[in-house]
């Protein structure tokens, strides 16, 4: 979940980055939250949340303007098929202080410590409808695509959602494979020849605001959910995403040259192989 896309007013190069680890800064959270996605309180991660997140391996980075918090990062720890990994689950940056790399300054925060953990993999969801963020995940970080989930987290009260199903892309984010290491540390651009492209018109932004309008928006993500499902059975993955001068987002799918596994996975079968 992301909310760091929108419109800048204030400069973010002197904005500090640390962990929270009091009370009153996770309670700043929670206020962000509703600030950002304009949650009811049902639907807020509380506080304690944020203490259990801090206490059992989890993140909690913080974005401070002196003394004031205009954007965190929250991840879990998660396991699967016996590898631990982080499932980063929030990352909010308060209007006024986005489009302007702070978003992206947090993840690469997350993923400094968790190379300095040894985790190897991030994960997180994202709204395939929200073409900045699918932009920034992608392209500007070099996470991959290859699951989907329908209505992830039933319907939301934020007003970003529009009313219409919580479908969810799930980035994973393999943070010292070549393709990460090439974008992040090299600079060097991820060349794509996509086999399958998958559309989101800018339009969908004023189709899921507007009720007369929402049903657009809903014919698009029934659309792309078909796609995208019917893609990942053929083992087909994200792998970049471009946008045009009129702000329409595609994502660029094609099958993965570079495998992304747990590396203990690629030992043992290579020692089996040699036995």
């Amino acid at each position: 979940m992301n909310g760091a896309a929108s419109g800048n007013n204030h400069p973010t190069d002197s904005i500090a980055l640390r962990h929270c680890r009091e009370v009153a800064e996770f309670q700043a959270c929670v206020d962000l939250q509703r600030e950002v996605w304009g949650f009811s309180d049902a639907d807020l991660i509380p506080v304690r949340m944020f203490v259990v997140a801090s206490k059992i391996g989890g993140q909690v980075i913080g974005a401070f303007a002196g003394q004031t918090l205009v954007g965190f990062a929250l991840s879990i720890p998660g396991s699967r098929d016996g590898h631990t990994y982080l499932h980063s689950h929030m990352l909010a940056v308060r209007e006024g202080y986005r489009n302007a790399g702070l978003g992206r300054r947090l993840k690469l925060a997350q993923r400094d410590d968790a190379l300095a953990r040894k985790f190897e993999l991030m994960e997180w969801t994202f709204d395939p409808l929200e073409i900045k963020n699918a932009y920034l995940n992608i392209e500007k970080l070099g996470a991959i695509v290859r699951r989907y989930t329908i209505n992830q987290y039933g319907i939301s009260s934020s007003r970003l959602q529009g009313g219409l199903p919580t479908d969810r892309c799930i980035a994973e984010w393999w943070l010292n494979s070549n393709r990460v290491r090439q974008l992040l540390e090299d600079g060097r651009p991820i060349a794509v020849k996509p086999a399958m492209v998958i559309e989101v018109r800018t339009h969908i932004y004023e189709w899921k605001t507007d009720p007369a309008t929402r049903d657009r928006a809903r014919e698009m993500q029934l659309a792309n959910r078909e796609q995208f499902l019917n893609a990942f059975s053929r083992g087909l993955a994200v792998l970049g995403y471009k946008r045009d001068q009129e702000g329409n987002g595609s994502f660029l799918l094609a099958h993965p040259e570079e495998r992304f596994e747990f590396s203990s996975d690629i030992e043992q079968e290579t020692a089996s192989s040699c036995t």
